[in-house]
């Protein structure tokens, strides 16, 4: 029973009377699971072709879907919270994570961690661009609208002669 009330770019809820309720759509909360299934799919493969046995290869994908699903869900659902840097950070970090771990499981030696983490950093950093540029070019779609509303800085402008 709460409405968003926009303010610097995030999403403050108001309580209230007058509160609309809050509706979630499916695809919130599809695009995550979707993504945790493909991901735990994705590490299933990764871990059998690097040398695992076929149980081991399953548990750990079970195990990386579940952890990316709840993480991947949370972020959906607190992202209207966040201004658009924050989430695009908050994107990257997740994403990050995720590619710098299946980097460390590819091979059956195992790369150094510190080469693991710099391909988490580097891909991590490549999806926070991203994702700040889709949420600035489709201000729009965003859960929290528009930071500034094109336009409005010409309607405010004092127009001065010279």
């Amino acid at each position: 029973m709460e409405t968003p009330v926009h303010q610097h770019g995030a999403t403050v809820q108001r309580h209230g009377a007058d509160a609309e309720p809050h509706h979630r759509s499916p695809a919130t909360t599809a695009l995550p699971v979707a993504a945790a299934a493909l991901f735990g799919l994705w590490t299933v493969f990764v871990d059998r072709t690097s040398g695992s046995s076929l149980g081991h290869a399953w548990l750990l994908g079970l195990i990386a879907a579940l952890v990316s699903g709840a993480l991947g869900l949370a972020l959906v659902r607190v992202q209207s919270s966040m201004i658009t840097e924050v989430r695009a950070l908050a994107y990257g970090a997740l994403f990050g994570t995720a590619m710098g771990y299946l980097y460390s499981i590819a091979h059956a030696s195992g790369p150094s961690i510190l080469e693991s983490v710099r391909m988490g950093l580097v891909l991590g950093a490549v999806m926070f661009a991203v994702s700040l540029y889709v949420f600035r070019t489709h201000r729009t779609r965003e859960p929290h609208g528009q930071h500034r509303p094109r336009g409005s800085h010409r309607a405010h402008r004092p127009r001065t002669t010279h």
